[in-house]
């Protein structure tokens, strides 16, 4: 009996083992991921940072008032000139671009489309 004590005992010894192995593993991989995820989150927070202050930027460079020194201060060297209101168009100042409609294309359109009477006005027969 002593022997099949000591045989039990080394099996719940490895299995213990065994155990604490895969418990170690696992909350090294579970270390692991968390230092990863909150890698992600800081390049996240950083780029965040970076379109804000992108944004920043853009709308610092695009006052009037920088604008307009701009255009004074190059005048010269891009011939700017003011938009006059005679330069834009009327709607009736554009050609008129031809209407064209296939038969073929109407008719298959026609045919694959159910038709509801009701919505049309059409008189059933």
């Amino acid at each position: 009996m002593s022997k099949m004590f000591r045989t039990t005992d080394m099996i719940l010894i490895a299995v213990m083992l065994g155990g604490a192995g895969v418990t170690f593993k696992l909350k090294h991989d579970a270390e692991d991921r968390l230092a990863h995820i909150r890698k992600l989150e800081a390049e996240i927070r950083y780029e965040e940072d970076t379109i804000d202050l992108l944004k920043a930027d853009w709308a610092l460079l695009n006052q009037p008032g920088r604008l307009q020194r701009l255009v004074e201060a190059f005048a010269e060297d891009l011939a700017l000139h003011p938009v006059e209101p005679r330069q834009f168009a009327s709607l009736n100042d554009l050609p008129v671009r031809p209407f064209e409609v296939d038969a073929s294309s109407v008719a298959a359109i026609i045919e694959s489309s159910e038709i509801d009477p009701i919505l049309t006005g059409e008189v059933a027969q």
